[in-house]
């Protein structure tokens, strides 16, 4: 297994691990990817999530949960069973349109703030990641910006997804930079000059640089293809390979 901080956004294979949830993770470790992030758990247990991790090498980088279940009993579940499968991370990955308003982010922001405290008081680190609804101009500012202020930034970190940056028309090797020690993970797809979405290392992102920013961090870089063109597997392949890392053909 490489020493490279790359996983893959088990989203990227959504439609793969519907079918064999199982079965899908085996056949992302033989492509040779070191680790995962989670966008659900195939309905395993805890237990039986953390036995099929240690037969594939996989680690458990970090994991997507939804804001309903970041709320009360559920947040005490959803750290719970994160800690219990050896996870750093939870990431809140997505907003409803109601809530993307300046004063729907004063309001979000506390319960950001009681999320990121509970996570941290149980070792795990909480991060929000990004779209392009974020970087809505309110006046002179971006509608993330809002998000930034409202929240504590020792308590709410960023996974920074640099094709939705590059989509809303700002540099992503610049953002990064700007944002600092907040990014704790970065999302990495890129783009055509179309602006569609398409595998690291084919479009037009800067990755050499983004990457350079990961590594002199130490932070892992996740993968994801919102909508592969082609089969996902293959999409997740080819992005791997980007950072010279090849498995099991």
């Amino acid at each position: 297994m490489s020493n490279l901080k790359v996983a893959l956004q088990l989203y990227t294979m959504r439609n793969e691990t519907a079918r064999d949830f199982s079965g899908t993770i085996r056949r992302v470790a033989e492509l040779g990817y070191p680790g995962v992030e989670f966008a659900g758990y195939g309905g395993l247990s805890s237990q039986e999530l953390v036995a099929l991790l240690a037969e594939t090498g996989l680690q458990p980088v970090s994991t997507h949960v939804g804001l309903d279940a970041l709320q009360d009993d559920k947040l005490d579940d959803s750290i719970r069973y994160c800690k219990e499968i050896g996870c750093s991370f939870l990431v809140l990955p997505f907003l409803m349109p109601e809530l993307r308003t300046p004063e729907a982010f004063q309001t979000l922001a506390p319960r950001l703030n009681v999320i990121g405290q509970r996570c941290r008081e149980q070792g795990i680190t909480f991060a929000y990641h990004n779209h392009d609804f974020e970087f809505e101009r309110i006046g002179d500012v971006y509608l993330m910006d809002h998000l930034l202020q409202a929240t504590d930034p020792d308590l709410v970190k960023l996974e920074v997804d640099v094709y939705w940056v590059a989509y809303a028309g700002l540099d992503p090797v610049s953002y990064l930079q700007k944002l600092g020690e907040r990014v704790v993970l970065l999302h990495l797809k890129d783009m055509e000059p179309d602006q569609s979405m398409t595998e690291v290392g084919k479009g037009t992102l800067n990755m050499k640089q983004i990457w350079g920013f990961a590594q002199a961090r130490d932070l892992w870089g996740i993968v994801e293809q919102d909508y592969p063109k082609i089969p996902a597997l293959e999409s997740a392949r080819i992005s791997l390979a980007y950072f010279g890392i090849t498995g099991k053909q």
